[in-house]
């Protein structure tokens, strides 16, 4: 369930500093939004996440107005999007990590799940992940293609652009980002190689006792 407006904004700055400081993104290339009963907190447009102030962060109610804080990310009709589809979710990161993004520049065959099953651990946060086409950043057609594979994909990689994930809770989300990144890395670790994928019926098992 939703959390208050305080809790959301602590939550934020300090995972969003986390991240930055990890080296996940950088720049002002990052939004991260909190569902709480009043709408969203999100972060504001133009921020970078290792530097951000509780007192900015933007507050957006239900119809997509904002509160109070200062303007909100212009990708906010792309986690609107994803919410919408996704009514048990309570958090969205996306994020320009250097190995998803890069992961996102290059041809998928498999536009509903693009990412190699190497691990059990991506299936487990995320399940399958999703590959939507190329659209200018703030483009609403960005939004309603995210939003077409949401129901399905808590997980998406958006060509040439980077990932989203959405979650139940804060700390799932950015467990699920850095588990979408760590399964890119290795994506490209093992591309010259002739690794050993799980199988489907072991990924199949995964499915089947993941918790809800």
């Amino acid at each position: 369930m939703p959390i208050d407006e305080k809790t959301a904004k602590e939550k934020i700055v300090q995972y969003a500093r986390s991240i930055f400081e990890r080296g996940l993104t950088s720049g002002a290339s990052a939004n991260m939004s909190v569902r709480i009963d009043s709408g969203w907190v999100i972060t504001p447009t133009n921020t970078c996440f290792g530097f951000l102030r509780e007192d900015e962060l933007s507050v957006i109610d239900h119809d997509g107005n904002l509160i109070r804080g200062s303007k909100a990310s212009k990708e906010f009709t792309l986690h609107k999007a994803m919410y919408d589809k996704r009514p048990q979710d309570n958090c969205i990161i996306h994020l320009h990590s250097t190995y998803a993004t890069a992961w996102s520049c290059l041809p998928q065959e498999n536009l509903t799940d693009c990412i190699p099953t190497y691990t059990p651990y991506l299936t487990m946060r995320l399940g399958a992940i999703a590959c939507v086409p190329y659209f200018a950043p703030g483009d609403t057609g960005l939004a309603v293609a995210v939003g077409d594979v949401a129901t399905k994909h808590a997980g998406v990689i958006m060509a040439n652009h980077g990932p989203i994930v959405s979650a139940k809770t804060i700390d799932a989300c950015v467990y699920g980002m850095e588990e979408l990144e760590e399964s890119c890395k290795l994506a490209f670790m093992l591309s010259t190689k002739q690794p050993r994928l799980l199988t489907n019926s072991q990924i199949n098992h995964l499915k089947q006792n993941a918790k809800p």
